[in-house]
């Protein structure tokens, strides 16, 4: 073999590698990702799934929905282990399982990826009970009335939307929010930065004539 042929498939060689190595550190595509409907058919299969499933949850109860997924799961893999069984007898092929790939792969969860798991939900469950000990404590009067304000508020929603409701509409929301404000985020922030100037202000009055009212730190 002369050395330039050599040279071609050594460059051959490496270029699939970069190939296969670049297809291996293409990134799954994010929430972020998905909200933003960077790929509309992904976008629209998730929004489309979630909101079937919301949907049916308002019409059915939760164990009929979840049968209803999981008999039509069986359904469809049974129907194709058939398939596949008729075909196989038929070209006298001894291709096996038509899920063996499946059914070898390792499906377990790693002590390790469950206890890291554990950890950061007990951080942030921590990380809740301090803030729900602070507020309902009253630490601080002002962010303990934006929360009686915020729970008065909710009980008139809880009367007039019921938790799937709430939900579809959040779903809705979330997949066309980001868009939207993708493309107007400049006329967007100028309004949110008005609306929190007028609030702080409003807030720092409030707690300037509330008695015993903790002054916060210019820190925070």
């Amino acid at each position: 073999m002369d050395p330039m042929t050599q040279s071609a498939q050594i460059s051959s060689s490496e270029g699939l590698a970069d190939g296969q190595n670049s297809a291996l550190k293409e990134p799954k595509p994010s929430v972020k990702d998905l909200i933003h409907w960077r790929d509309p058919k992904k976008s629209g299969l998730v929004f489309g799934l979630s909101m079937l499933v919301l949907l049916s949850l308002a019409a059915f109860s939760v164990i009929s929905v979840v049968s209803y997924l999981l008999l039509a799961l069986l359904c469809v893999t049974i129907t194709f282990r058939i398939y596949k069984s008729v075909v196989q007898a038929v070209q006298k092929s001894g291709d096996g399982h038509p899920f063996k790939s499946l059914i070898d792969k390792d499906v377990s969860l790693p002590p390790e990826t469950f206890r890291k798991h554990v950890d950061t939900s007990l951080t942030y469950i921590n990380r809740a009970l301090k803030q729900m000990s602070r507020l309902f404590l009253v630490e601080d009067i002002v962010d303990s009335l934006k929360l009686a304000v915020v729970m008065w508020l909710l009980t008139y929603v809880g009367a007039v939307f019921n938790g799937i409701t709430i939900l579809i509409l959040a779903d809705i929301l979330l997949f066309a929010l980001p868009p939207i404000y993708e493309k107007n985020k400049t006329q967007i922030d100028q309004y949110v930065d008005l609306a929190r100037t007028q609030i702080n202000n409003t807030m720092a009055k409030l707690q300037e004539k509330l008695p015993g009212a903790v002054k916060r730190s210019k820190t925070e």
